[in-house]
């Protein structure tokens, strides 16, 4: 069991680090998006709008004051649960990201799955067999995998398997309420953001296994006599994925940055495409609003992932179990 002075002291750690790497976002996300060239009260109120309404609209967005009193105004509204008003409709930013974020988080977990069924076995099969002929060919396939963009195999696939062949949707994530048809309309962006994860999950499951497998209690197996398909998926598979958890939870979180590019050119509605139209036409809170919640998803993600792998890897339940510091 662990030590309850112990296991707090390392849930406050990583708390406190989750909320700094949150504040940090923040503070980046306002004055970067004040970096964007142009005026945006001009942008959106367009060239024949007169300097009162500039000024009018400028002082509702608060681009008026001083940058600490914008992202000051950012941390106020957030404590509050606000994330603030669409500039064009008035509607509250949360009310338009919640509606486009199940899309979003669908798209990433359709694509973490569909990496994790195929880079798993795809690993377990290289590392059988270190330098054979499967290994060669899964090394060469997954270097090309983890290289490829996301943005061209979503080309790629788009002008193929739609276009083409005509085995999938074009374009849209399907029809409401009919989920056969919705899945379907999944596959091919799903497929293009899982690419490159499969190849990187099979790389590191391959390493992980064979360095387990390079330890003594493994070498005392097979001195018993233990058959090698035995030793590697029984004792050996466990250990090895541990260190894909960590990886996972990253993965997870980058899948909801990255599906920006599978929604703009799948024409899927999520988050990405929301903040693309949102960059497009200045709507400030709409961004600030939208990447601060992949922001918070991702940065949540790698705290459960990081307290998952505490529980699950022995070194870490000894270290909490004893007290001992990293």
């Amino acid at each position: 069991m662990f030590r309850s002075s112990s296991f707090w002291a390392h849930l406050g750690f990583k708390l406190a680090t989750a909320l700094l790497a949150v504040a940090g976002a923040v503070v980046l996300l306002v004055g970067l998006t004040r970096l964007i060239p142009g005026n945006p009260a001009m942008v959106i109120l367009g060239s024949r709008a007169t300097p009162e309404a500039v000024a009018a609209l400028n002082e509702r967005m608060g681009f008026d004051k001083p940058l600490h009193s914008q992202v000051g105004a950012f941390f106020s509204r957030l404590l509050q649960g606000d994330l603030g008003e669409d500039v064009f409709n008035g509607r509250p930013v949360l009310d338009l990201v919640g509606a486009a974020l199940p899309n979003t988080a669908a798209l990433a977990v359709s694509a973490i799955v569909l990496a994790i069924i195929v880079g798993v076995p795809l690993g377990v099969l290289s590392a059988r067999r270190p330098g054979g002929i499967a290994d060669r060919v899964i090394a060469f396939l997954s270097v090309g995998l983890i290289s490829a963009p996301s943005f061209v195999v979503s080309v790629f696939l788009l002008l193929f398997f739609a276009v083409s062949l005509r085995l999938f949707p074009v374009l849209g994530a399907g029809d409401d309420g009919d989920i056969l048809n919705q899945l379907w309309h999944l596959v091919l962006p799903a497929l293009a953001l899982a690419v490159g994860w499969i190849g990187y999950i099979a790389r590191l499951l391959r390493s992980s296994l064979l360095e387990v497998l390079g330890e003594s209690h493994v070498r005392t197996l097979r001195a018993y006599g233990v058959p090698e398909h035995r030793i590697l998926m029984k004792y050996a598979l466990k250990p090895a994925i541990i260190p894909l958890i960590a990886v996972l939870g990253m993965g997870f979180g980058e899948l909801l940055g990255g599906a920006v590019f599978a929604e703009v050119i799948f024409n899927r509605p999520g988050l990405g495409s929301l903040i693309v139209d949102a960059i497009r036409t200045r709507n400030y809170p709409l961004v600030q609003g939208g990447v601060f919640v992949i922001v918070l998803l991702y940065v949540l993600t790698n705290l459960v992932t990081d307290l998952i792998q505490t529980f699950i890897d022995p070194r870490e339940r000894s270290r909490l179990a004893t007290g001992a510091s990293r």
